[in-house]
């Protein structure tokens, strides 16, 4: 794994059973313990650059590019699944050493997490949830049922022009709304495999299996943050607080004027809540 360092965080390609993708990291690249980000969809590792950058003076952090999302590869036979991309956290946590994992997940990134976390408790430390966590009574969004009916799943794929893409992400359900270098940077990744991934993720899970592991993981009662944004057109606010379900002793912050990325629409805010979180969690058992 070659590795090219700026002032704010290491760049470098890491390989994962044949399959490279983009790596972002910060602080002691030999540590057994890190943060490590994961993103949803659409989005990539750039969607943690500045989190990574706070929490590398005093932790590893690491976040990549998902298979089939950012610049990382995207074959068609892959699995695009919840259990899919479980099984990927596991083996690129393998390659990068990582031996105790704190989680920070966000939209589809969590599911993925979560079902790893479940598989591999002696490894999952603490997590930190944003706008997602073990849904309950939850039926898809409609943007969901869109990508989950074929023929109007492909159509709307095809019709996903950059202003569609930037009203529909930048506007609807953001009211503090979304950089848009934040919006064009998802959308030149938003190629024609990535929007295949998409297609085939979204078919392969029920929201049935949004709510998956909710006992196991309130048995394990690992400690976490929920973090929500209330204006959240796709994961209703009312979820924030049912994370307490699968996670007793949760810390639950809702942001009132926050939509689906509050990474993106307040990340002051977001870091104030993660870092001191994470600064507390970091070499504890």
């Amino acid at each position: 794994m070659d590795v090219a360092v700026n002032t704010a965080v290491a760049r470098s390609t890491l390989e994962v059973g044949g399959l490279r993708t983009p790596l972002i990291s910060g602080g002691d690249p030999s540590a057994k313990e890190a943060v490590v980000f994961i993103h949803g969809n659409p989005g990539s590792s750039q969607d943690w650059v500045d989190l990574v950058e706070a929490v590398g003076p005093y932790a590893r952090a690491v976040a990549w590019d998902a298979p089939g999302f950012g610049r990382a590869d995207k074959p068609a036979d892959f699995a695009y699944t919840v259990g899919g991309y479980a099984r990927f956290i596991d083996q690129a946590l393998g390659v990068l050493g990582v031996e105790r994992a704190h989680l920070v997940l966000h939209d589809f990134g969590t599911p993925w997490g979560l079902r790893w976390a479940v598989q591999r408790p002696q490894k999952f430390a603490s997590v930190e949830l944003v706008n997602m966590g073990v849904l309950l009574d939850y039926s898809w969004h409609w943007a969901a049922k869109i990508w989950r009916t074929p023929g109007a799943g492909e159509l709307f794929m095809a019709t996903a022009t950059r202003p569609a893409f930037r009203m529909t992400l930048g506007k609807i359900g953001n009211p503090r709304g979304l950089p848009q270098e934040f919006v064009d940077r998802m959308y030149d990744d938003f190629d024609t495999p990535t929007r295949k991934a998409v297609l085939k993720l979204y078919r392969a899970t029920p929201a049935t299996e949004l709510g998956w592991g909710a006992a196991e993981l309130r048995e394990l009662d690992r400690p976490a943050l929920v973090i929500w944004g209330a204006k959240d057109p796709y994961m209703p606010v009312k979820q924030a607080e049912l994370q307490r379900v699968s996670f007793p002793s949760a810390e639950v912050h809702v942001l009132d004027d926050s939509g689906h990325w509050p990474i993106a629409d307040n990340p002051d805010r977001v870091r104030e809540l993660v870092v001191p979180f994470l600064r507390r969690m970091v070499g504890t058992r």
